[in-house]
């Protein structure tokens, strides 16, 4: 039995879709957001996704899960921040947050728009070199959700609605505080800490003095929380890609390991300038995969274990994965399904 004691538990899912039929993809995925909050996870994520078949926009898609769901989480990983306009997405974020009663986190990222030369004159308005794609573009989204008031004190806006003191609406109270950034480097982790950002970390990181992963991000995580300058306790949730074997048939096992297997080599040295480092993914039976997460040394030092689930794998496959993790592996560490039925009776489900 691990000593682990995870206080929360979710999955990441791509959001998978067909070109030629969008919608079936979509709509599995927010059955899959359904399922999850009834197998007790505390919050289920999406990715966003550009130029290819998957969620374009976090907060329509999350818009549509708030009401299909009551109870689990919401979440978004990541935002590339390159990509949007930080007012006009603070508004969109503080409507899905409304709408789902306050249940949002948003996850968040710096940096250019990876298709900005592909988009061109598609996307940008000027010299790209123009535009300021640093942390600060992410610091003016969350000073967007603060809710100040715009102008000065006398300072109104008038249109058929009425006279108004202007400022961003409608205001989520508490949003500010479930902003996220995803950080991969000490730089990034230190940046989230002093601005007040909760830290995602996943199964890929950089490797600063070292080429040991695990050494590499409770490096991160441990410069995070030393630096923390937010409002309540820094949160840190790590991200591990887990399949479970046990309620798979044996070709899905095979197929499984075999996914597994064509992703091992990137594992074995730092890839690229930038020295990147990955985890190996977490295929097995349950009990190889508790032995395996109770050898995690990041494990101890987050708040949330989350679930990343493959790309292009099934309905049907993420619906086995995350029902065996539930059933068969979260209660070994520490993560109990009585504790969450009892706050589902809470909230009268």
């Amino acid at each position: 039995m691990s000593a682990l004691a995870i206080r929360h538990l979710a999955f990441l899912t791509p959001g998978n879709y067909d070109d030629a039929d969008p919608r079936a993809g979509l709509e599995e995925t927010l059955s899959l957001f359904e399922y999850g909050e009834a197998l007790g996870f505390d919050s289920a994520w999406v990715r966003q996704r550009h130029l290819e078949p998957g969620v374009s926009s976090a907060a329509t898609f999350l818009a549509a899960a708030s009401q299909r769901t009551s109870r689990i989480g919401l979440g978004t990983a990541v935002i590339q921040i390159g990509y949007e306009n930080p007012f006009r997405l603070a508004e969109d974020l503080s409507l899905v947050d409304v709408l789902s009663g306050g249940r949002l986190n948003v996850g968040l990222s710096a940096g250019p728009p990876p298709f900005g030369k592909l988009l061109g004159e598609r996307f940008f308005d000027g010299d790209p070199a123009a535009y300021d794609f640093s942390h600060a573009r992410v610091a003016r989204l969350a000073n967007n959700l603060d809710g100040d008031w715009l102008g000065d004190a006398d300072s109104r806006i008038t249109s058929a609605a009425g006279e108004h003191r202007p400022r961003l609406r409608p205001h989520a109270p508490g949003l500010r505080q479930r902003l996220w950034y995803g950080g991969g480097s000490l730089r990034s982790a230190r940046w989230a800490a002093e601005n007040g950002f909760h830290l995602l970390v996943g199964n890929l990181n950089t490797g600063e003095e070292t080429d040991d992963f695990f050494v590499a991000q409770r490096h991160h995580i441990e410069t995070f929380r030393a630096h923390w300058r937010g409002e309540g306790a820094p949160k840190v949730a790590v991200g591990r890609v887990i399949v479970p074997l046990d309620g798979a048939d044996t070709v899905t096992r095979q197929r499984y390991r075999d996914y597994a297997a064509s992703r091992h080599a990137r594992t074995l040295a730092p890839q690229g300038e930038r020295r990147t480092l990955f985890t190996p993914d977490f295929v097995g039976t349950a009990a190889e995969i508790i032995e395996r997460l109770a050898a995690d040394p990041v494990l101890p030092l987050v708040d949330t274990l989350r679930l990343e689930l493959p790309y292009n794998f099934s309905i049907a496959d993420y619906r086995q994965i995350i029902a065996d993790f539930v059933a068969l592996v979260a209660p070994s560490l520490g993560w109990r399904a009585a504790e969450t039925t009892q706050r589902r009776k809470a909230v009268g489900e």
